[in-house]
Formats: C-alpha cells, sequence, structure tokens
C-alpha cells in the first residue's frame, strides 16, 4: 500500500476554468486556457489587471463549485482501494479557501477521509510515497517521487515523471508503484 498525496487546484479541481471565466467575464476578455500554454494568467493580462485577477481567487465563494477535473473521481475511488490518498493542498496562499475546499472535498470526494485532507503551505511536511501536483517547486523538498500533472502553465517544464490526465496516473499505479 503506498501514500499518495494529490494536489486540489488543476489537479482534481479545475481551478484555471473558472479563474479564466471570471476574469474574461469582469473584464470582457477571450482568454482561453490554450492561450497559457507554458504561462500563467499574469503573464498575458494588462498590469494594471493583475490586482483584480488576484482578487477573484481570493473571495470566499471562488472554490465553493469548482468542477472536478475528468476521471479524478472514478481513479482515486479505485486508488483508495488498494492505497492511502491524502488530498494535500497549499491552502496558505489563499487562506479564505479554506472552507470552501474543505466542503468541495467532502461533497466529491466522500471515499477520502476528512482526516486525510492537509491543508499546508510547505508540501515537503507531507509524509507520502508520491506527490501528484502541477506545480514542480513542490517536488523540490519532497522525500517522496513527484508525479507532474499536466497543466498550460507547466507545459515546457522538464525533469519529472509527468501525467497528462487522470487516466494517465491510473495506468502509472497499475505499472509503477514503488515497494515502500
Amino acid at each position: 500500500m503506498a501514500r499518495i498525496a494529490v494536489d486540489m487546484d488543476e489537479v482534481i479541481a479545475d481551478a484555471l476554468g473558472e479563474h479564466l471565466s471570471r476574469y474574461n467575464a469582469k473584464f470582457g476578455a477571450e482568454l482561453a486556457k490554450s492561450d497559457l500554454l507554458g504561462l500563467h494568467i499574469f503573464d498575458l493580462i494588462p498590469d494594471e489587471h493583475v490586482g483584480a485577477a488576484i482578487d477573484i481567487v481570493h473571495t470566499e465563494d471562488f472554490f465553493a463549485d469548482l468542477p472536478v477535473m475528468p476521471h479524478a473521481r472514478e481513479v482515486l475511488e479505485e486508488l483508495s482501494k488498494s492505497h492511502e490518498i491524502f488530498i494535500a493542498t497549499a491552502a496558505m496562499e489563499v487562506p479564505r479557501s479554506f472552507r470552501a475546499k474543505y466542503e468541495w472535498l467532502l461533497r466529491h470526494f466522500p471515499f477520502i477521509s476528512p482526516m486525510n485532507f492537509v491543508f499546508c503551505g510547505d508540501k515537503s511536511i507531507v509524509d507520502a510515497d508520491y506527490l501528484i501536483d502541477d506545480n514542480a517547486r513542490h517536488f523540490l523538498r519532497f522525500k517522496g517521487k513527484g508525479l507532474l500533472f499536466d497543466a498550460p502553465h507547466n507545459r515546457n517544464v522538464q525533469g519529472y515523471t509527468r501525467v497528462n490526465d487522470w487516466l494517465a496516473v491510473k495506468e502509472f499505479f497499475a505499472h509503477h508503484v514503488l515497494p515502500v
């Protein structure tokens, strides 16, 4: 049985889609995920919009109704039958997100115990064999194996095992679980 830590935003929850939707509505823009290959939203928007774009994520309701990433629920439920699953979210970056993230996880992933929800900043504190994350900076001090979950902003990141979607995660764990 492996311990698998899973990031929330851009891994199981489509925060980028919601961010783009709210930004486009606020500013009459037409940004799409495909515009962000190798970039962050802040690389493309006018400097005078950056503060407002940051504020969008820092609202109480931003994380409440995010769409679940395709196949995340089914794959994690299957993996939870033979592995320990933890959700490790860097919620300290958006302190107003705690309640919404907690309730979102309860609603969409009821098979994962709330005792396995880790709200943190530095994910190196998570004692797991694997960390599935879209941000490679979380792998730098993590003691286990990092799996880089594909996202527009990390398209040019090299040096990590990349999983393109949840079906690729399922395939990875079917063949590559390290002995613990």
